[in-house]
């Protein structure tokens, strides 16, 4: 007989995510997703200008801090037809980099290594032993016995004063945790580092879009000016400091975050045939080196597989209606035409509806409607998106950097390219993909010295700012591949207004509930392929697979009871 779990809210990840479980001999049998709350961007943005779209939905979201701005300036580009200048590309890419940099050593020391790393059995470490360990895995500076000693210090204080802070409410002394001690304290040192260098990174999107979270965008372009003496313009120091936090974060990527994703990966090796999930994956690529619109030369490939077949890659447009499709069948919304159609982002509706007595999450019945989220469907199949799925569509496109830093792992860690479909793998391919991304970085940023050392320094095409000069009626969509997953917006432009505006987000097409057919999304599917739970109080193993998306659900509207309060608060990290 099966017992009932829920996780309410997940916490590390961005949002507001319930998981009901089924366990059953100790492995989950049945799962469902719960996106508990609502955003509403698409209908505060009709009636708006389209040049303005971009600083509304780039607040969607505090983490995905600037892929929504972007998506949305390619998105009024593509309707408008306008194409901007090589420098603009470059500092997009430049600020698309930088934002995979930090967010995925976030992502990896702040939300995900406490699933693998015991912080309380750190204290059981012996420094001299860690600083072997650490030396014989990285050139990394900081690995002396005595640092790792204070850090011991410091942590033991923590715990014998009952208050360890960041790490209170850990699932500390689970079964599942596998470290050696010292692996464990060498984990926790580099995820206080992580904490002080991430702050540095993001310096980048200050300097060309003033500002982070949410740095400024333009429609056409770019927000900034190239005057290598003008001190209130990019300039010669601030050109040279960029490359300077470029260097230092592949410093860092190399020395800390690869090396340390690397050993703790390694024991794990039970998890490379757990969470694997669907098999199907969609990116729609990004990182243009010939202009947005020339896709061939996207340094990450668009593509679609299916069932895990490497062998074929399916190609992947955005503009054909009967490819990409939102079902609001099992989602609190409903469509004009019924619950069991789909429609295509351009008709896209976003209407809420819920009539019952309280709020939904309170009472939920997977029967019915169950999620805030709707589910988007490519050719009526389910797909994951995010690091997995980028990484596998540029290994089966045959590309050699991809395949390079994905047989290097796969060696590293003894195991074969089936690996990849699991919780592990999904992990792995993020700080595989960051080492990709670590480099074309610092070519983007050559390639910019170089444009501005010839005298080109344009940022902006403004030709076509002036509303007169648009159709009464025009369509466009632009996409990004967030760090999430693929990213994509669809604009109706009518007499120089938005009369229509749709965003499919990576956790959108992840974490969304069943469709009219049953299906289950990715969370959901990965969950009941071979998750083990231990523990049904401390649900730990499930956390992994789930922080394994890095979930963002986009922080906004709290639901409460009907008499304002709050209904539950469940301690967890």
């Amino acid at each position: 007989m099966s017992q009932r779990i829920v996780v309410d809210p997940i916490t590390r990840i961005e949002g507001h995510l319930r998981i009901e479980a089924d366990i059953q001999d100790g492995k989950i049998i049945d799962a469902y997703s719960s996106g508990t709350m609502v955003r509403l961007i698409e209908r505060i943005l009709q009636g708006r200008d389209p040049r303005d779209a971009w600083a509304f939905v780039g607040r969607v979201c505090g983490v995905c801090t600037s892929v929504h701005s972007l998506a949305s300036c390619r998105t009024v580009e593509d309707a408008l037809d306008i194409v901007i200048p090589p420098n603009a590309e470059l500092v997009r890419n430049l600020m698309f980099c930088t934002q995979y940099m930090h967010d995925h050593v976030v992502h990896f020391y702040h939300l995900h290594a406490l699933d693998w790393v015991d912080v309380v059995d750190a204290l059981n470490a012996d420094p001299k032993r860690t600083s072997e360990i650490a030396q014989s895995i990285s050139n990394w500076p900081k690995s002396s016995p005595g640092y790792f000693s204070d850090l011991k210090k410091r942590i033991k204080g923590f715990v014998d004063s009952g208050q360890l802070g960041i790490f209170t409410n850990g699932y500390w002394g689970h079964s599942a945790y596998k470290l050696p001690s010292e692996v464990n304290l060498i984990g926790l040192a580099h995820y206080l580092e992580a904490l002080e260098w991430q702050k540095e990174i993001v310096k980048i999107h200050a300097i060309f879009g003033g500002k982070n979270p949410h740095p400024n965008y333009l429609v056409g372009g770019m927000a900034c000016s190239i005057g290598l003496d003008d001190v209130s313009a990019i300039n010669a120091e601030r050109l040279s400091y960029v490359g300077d936090l470029l260097h230092q974060a592949k410093t860092f990527i190399e020395q800390v975050y690869i090396p340390d994703l690397l050993t703790i990966a390694s024991y794990y090796p039970e998890w490379t045939t757990i969470g694997g999930g669907l098999g199907n994956f969609l990116s729609y690529g990004d990182l243009p080196v010939n202009g947005y619109r020339d896709a061939s030369a996207y340094k990450f490939p668009a593509g679609a597989i299916l069932n895990k077949d490497l062998s074929q890659v399916h190609e992947v447009d955005l503009r054909k209606e009967d490819e990409i499709k939102e079902f609001v069948h099992k989602s609190w919304y409903e469509y004009e035409g019924g619950d069991g159609v789909g429609l295509h982002p351009w008709q896209g509706e976003t209407v809420l509806k819920y009539t019952g007595p309280k709020p939904p999450y309170e009472n939920l019945n997977f029967d019915e409607k169950y999620s805030y989220l709707k589910t988007p469907r490519w050719k009526g199949h389910a797909m994951e998106v995010g690091p997995l799925a980028r990484m596998l569509v540029g290994y089966a496109r045959g590309r050699e950097d991809f395949k390079e830093v994905v047989d290097r792992a796969l060696a590293a860690l003894k195991v074969p390219a089936t690996a990849l479909f699991s919780t592990l793998g999904r992990t792995a391919a993020r700080g595989l993909e960051t080492q990709l991304v670590k480099d074309w970085a610092l070519d983007f940023y050559e390639q910019l010295l170089t444009n501005i050392r010839n005298g080109d320094t344009r940022m902006a095409n403004t030709a076509k700012f002036d509303p007169q000069l648009w159709a009464q009626y025009a369509q466009g969509v632009g996409h990004s591949e967030a760090p999430r997953g693929a990213l994509a917006h669809w604009i109706v432009i009518e007499d120089t207004k938005i009369k229509n505006y749709q965003l499919v987000v990576p956790t959108t097409w992840n974490a969304s509930p069943r469709d009219p057919q049953g299906q289950r999304s990715a969370y959901e599917s990965a969950l009941v392929d071979n998750t083990p739970v231990a523990d049904e109080e401390q649900p730990l193993e499930l956390l992994r697979t789930i922080h394994s998306f890095d979930p963002c659900m986009a922080c906004a509207v709290h639901l409460y009871d009907e008499k304002g309060q709050q209904v539950s608060r469940v301690q967890a990290l």
